[in-house]
């Protein structure tokens, strides 16, 4: 099945865009499988969900869980899990990982971020067949801050190279993150795969957010996130109410209780 998918988002290359949200839940995998062509478990969940710093401290058993949660919720989209920091240093460290990532959870595929250093490790995963998504421009596994990538020329030839490092080290997608929309539209037209902008522009072939991040659920606003609802807001007000009927004695109220 997961061959089928991936071929269906190939296909879109240059012709419809493909739509990718973030999941590590039942309700939101539930919610995001109607509508996505790809739904990513990334490991974006230590910070929105575990009060983290950066994706770093994240643990494989962590996503291991979170992984499991969005697959079993899950018909029609594609599920990518992100490989944890330090999970795929090496060729066989990453097979293992990846191999129980995918026997454990029944996802689709993996995502590992990085180009040329990477290369060969994605080959091996591929080899191994194991479906693996790239990620090129800012890393948050390895960036401090997040800061726009491809200033310069010699930073632009880099990530460009990258991308066709990983194109032909097998991958059938590259998330392309925070860089100018001329490198993000220079590397679409370079390569035979897909791209995913996030912050990358609308010449990419598709686009992915931290659903949390777009919902207004969290507090976190960089430039290329547009937030289409304030659900932060709705839960205070919610919670609010529930306070407020609760010391009034509103609640709960004769519908809220059994009686014989």
């Amino acid at each position: 099945m997961f061959k089928k998918k991936i071929k269906n988002i190939l296909k879109k290359k240059g012709k419809k865009s493909i739509i990718c949200l973030t999941a590590y839940s039942k309700p939101i995998a539930e919610i995001l499988d109607k509508h996505c062509d790809i739904i990513l478990v990334g490991d974006s969940v230590g910070m929105v969900l575990y009060g983290e710093k950066s994706t770093r401290e994240v643990k494989l058993e962590t996503m291991l869980l979170h992984a499991k949660a969005v697959k079993k919720s899950t018909k029609n989209s594609l599920v990518v899990v992100d490989m944890p920091y330090k999970t795929y240093t090496n060729k066989s460290t990453a097979y293992k990982n990846a191999k129980k990532i995918i026997k454990n959870t029944k996802c689709d595929a993996v995502k590992v971020e990085g180009g040329k250093k990477i290369s060969n490790i994605i080959k091996y995963l591929v080899k191994k067949k194991i479906p693996v998504m790239g990620h090129i421009g800012l890393l948050p596994q390895y960036s401090v801050r997040y800061q726009t990538q491809g200033k310069n020329e010699k930073e632009k030839k880099n990530i460009l190279n990258d991308a066709m490092m990983l194109e032909k080290s097998g991958v059938f997608a590259i998330v392309i993150e925070c860089v100018y929309e001329d490198l993000a539209k220079k590397i679409t037209k370079s390569i035979s795969v897909p791209t995913i902008g996030i912050g990358a522009s609308k010449h990419c072939d598709g686009q992915i957010l931290v659903t949390d991040d777009m919902l207004g659920l969290s507090n976190f606003t960089p430039k290329f996130v547009k937030k289409y609802s304030n659900i932060r807001k709705v839960i205070e007000n919610s919670v609010k109410k529930y306070c407020s009927d609760v010391s009034s004695k509103k609640f709960p109220s004769s519908k809220n209780v059994y009686n014989l």
